[in-house]
């Protein structure tokens, strides 16, 4: 055998990574804009967070999406 193995495919990273985030997200969130946010938790609360999830049926990120939406309301038509 001679040559080295291709690995297309497998592990690749995207051609344009901005376009494959929002591709990804557009199908989570039924086609609506959304912005990527990356913040730094603890290893425990990590797994406390994706076992509240778990018991509630929901994913890590819907969770987070309520608890968000929820300590931060959309108080948009409070402005004079």
């Amino acid at each position: 055998m001679t040559g080295t193995p291709s690995r297309n495919g497998f592990a690749s990273r995207p051609a344009d990574p901005e376009r494959w985030v929002k591709a990804a997200d557009r199908t989570a969130l039924a086609n609506s804009f959304t912005a990527r946010l990356t913040i730094d938790v603890t290893p425990a609360l990590r797994a406390r967070i994706k076992v509240a999830a778990f018991q509630r049926g929901m994913t890590v990120a819907d969770t987070l999406r309520a608890l968000l939406a929820r300590e931060f309301p959309d108080n948009s038509g409070d402005v004079p």
